[in-house]
């Protein structure tokens, strides 16, 4: 059982859990994630570790409250247990000294980017942050973000913070006037898809992290397979992350909508059962 010992609010739906594990935080490297189930015979998830603390023995996790197990997990407070975490799992990222590096986060693909940020800074790396949500409210670690960029914009889709439009915006108009060596993008799939396409124009290798449906974590079901550079590849074992312009992001973007009715259903139901519990039922 992993014990809760932070839990924070970072923008609506969108929860911070700080979990006693320490084995993992031992061992976990940027990009690296854990696969979580809230109860014994719930769902398996993979959840990205923001960070590590070796001295409190912890990982940090961010999520966004969007179905029946991640409305579990947001339910759960201070002092409670989650049953079971694997991890670390996946292969971490390629942290050296690149040069001039521009890290692109969307929503709670944010606080993925930033362990990696992180480490690029400390390897000495020239780092521009270019992070964005819907509006203030939805744009998360920003401060922290901001402690480990050489340069920062924000853009918001309403203009509430920073400037207006998308983080797309400002990574094109940077290509065009300067010499960059490598660049990260994590968020959702169509963003991460726009900035390889982007890039792809300027040849600047373009790291992704890709965030397909997963199950197992270790490479048997198969549920994670993506394709990339023509190849089937598995999510959980070959990556998270890679060569963006090689990804077949139009199957991906299909392929996570394979069990949205499923879903749909699992949540309505789960919805239904608290609304019961204080005496009224949604419909």
């Amino acid at each position: 059982m992993f014990e809760i010992i932070v839990k924070k609010e970072l923008a609506p739906n969108v929860k911070l859990i700080e979990v006693k594990a320490p084995l993992i935080a031992r061992k976990a490297l940027p990009g690296q994630f854990v696969i979580l189930r809230v109860y014994e015979k719930g769902e398996r998830i993979p959840l990205t570790i923001a960070e590590k603390n070796i001295e409190t023995e912890s990982i940090t996790m961010v999520f966004q409250e969007v179905g029946k197990t991640t409305k579990l997990l947001g339910k759960l407070r201070v002092g409670d247990k989650i049953s079971d975490i694997v991890g670390p799992l996946g292969n971490p990222s390629e942290i050296e000294r690149f040069g001039v590096v521009i890290g692109v986060g969307g929503g709670v693909g944010i606080a993925a980017l930033y362990p990696i940020l992180k480490g690029l800074k400390e390897k000495g790396n020239y780092v521009i942050s270019i992070i964005g949500g819907r509006s203030a409210n939805y744009v998360i670690f920003r401060e922290e973000i901001e402690k480990i960029s050489d340069e920062i914009y924000v853009t918001t889709d309403d203009g509430s913070l920073g400037r207006k439009g998308l983080v797309t915006d400002v990574l094109k108009e940077i290509l065009e006037k300067r010499k960059i060596d490598r660049i990260w993008a994590v968020g959702p799939t169509i963003m991460m898809k726009v900035v390889s396409d982007l890039t792809k124009a300027y040849h600047v290798p373009t790291i992704v992290s890709l965030n397909p449906i997963m199950v197992d974590g270790t490479g048997m079901c198969g549920g994670c397979r993506v394709t990339v550079g023509g190849k089937i590849r598995f999510t959980c074992v070959d990556g998270p992350e890679f060569d963006g312009h090689l990804v077949d992001f139009d199957e991906l973007l299909t392929r996570l909508k394979t069990y949205k009715d499923e879903e749909t259903l699992a949540l309505r139901l789960f919805e239904e059962s608290e609304g019961e519990k204080v005496g009224y039922s949604k419909s």
